[in-house]
Order: structure tokens, then C-alpha cells, then sequence
């Protein structure tokens, strides 16, 4: 898979470490309004060894330039049209976004969200990732 840079980055590089994974699309106005806080999150569970990465359905051009406007400090990871069947694989048969997943150290998705996520629930459900 690709970074929004263009550069090809393999996911593999995360296996090992609990994961928020944000599926979401520079189109979809839920994705876009949780995004800020998302990277906020992200600042804070750095030093926790937990990471957020995004996978957008969406092109690389536009995922990039949104990324650089909105100045979105974690990976964001071009899926393309392929991201719908990612989703599936990831238990979101209806392929709705924003979709996100918690992913411990061990690979097993522990909790996923379909829709805007609620932070306080996220925040508790760390626990469920935490290494």
C-alpha cells in the first residue's frame, strides 16, 4: 500500500503494535470532522506505543492534498477503490465509513466502530489495546 506521500510503505511495518486503524475518504463529511481529533489522539498515545494510522478510500492525490491542508501528523495510506473489500475483511460488510478498527499487539481486531466515533468510548476501549 501506498502513503498519501505516494511512497509504497507495507503495512507489515505495524505488525507487533496495537493499532487504531481509521478507514475514511477526503468525501465523507464524518471521516473529515473526527480527523482533528483523531491526530490530537495520536499525539497523546505516541508515548504509549500506540498508533494511529488512515486508510483512505480515496486517490492519492486527493488524500495528500487534504493531508497537507488539514496538516494530519499520522500515516495516512492510499486504498484506492481496492479499500471496499478491505473493509469487508475487516468485519464491515455494508462498506459505510467512517469505519474504525483497534487492533492489539497480537494482530486480532478487539473492538471496530461503524460511524463517527465516540472518543469517550474509544478512550475507554484502549484498555483493550493497551501494551
Amino acid at each position: 500500500m501506498a502513503e498519501a506521500t505516494g511512497k509504497p510503505e507495507p503495512l507489515s511495518q505495524w505488525k507487533g503494535k496495537p493499532l487504531i486503524v481509521n478507514f475514511w475518504a477526503t468525501w465523507c463529511g464524518p471521516c473529515v470532522e473526527e480527523m482533528p481529533e483523531l491526530n490530537a489522539l495520536r499525539a497523546e498515545l505516541v508515548k504509549k506505543d500506540i498508533h494511529v494510522i488512515g486508510i483512505g478510500i480515496d486517490s492519492q492525490d486527493a488524500i495528500a492534498k487534504f493531508a497537507a491542508k488539514y496538516k494530519i501528523t499520522y500515516p495516512l495510506y492510499v486504498a484506492g477503490t481496492d479499500g471496499t473489500a478491505l473493509l469487508r475483511q475487516f468485519g464491515n460488510a455494508a462498506g459505510g465509513l467512517p469505519f474504525t478498527v483497534l487492533i492489539g499487539a497480537d494482530g486480532q481486531v478487539k473492538k471496530s466502530y461503524l460511524g463517527s466515533i465516540k472518543f469517550d468510548e474509544l478512550r475507554k476501549d484502549l484498555s483493550l489495546i493497551q501494551p
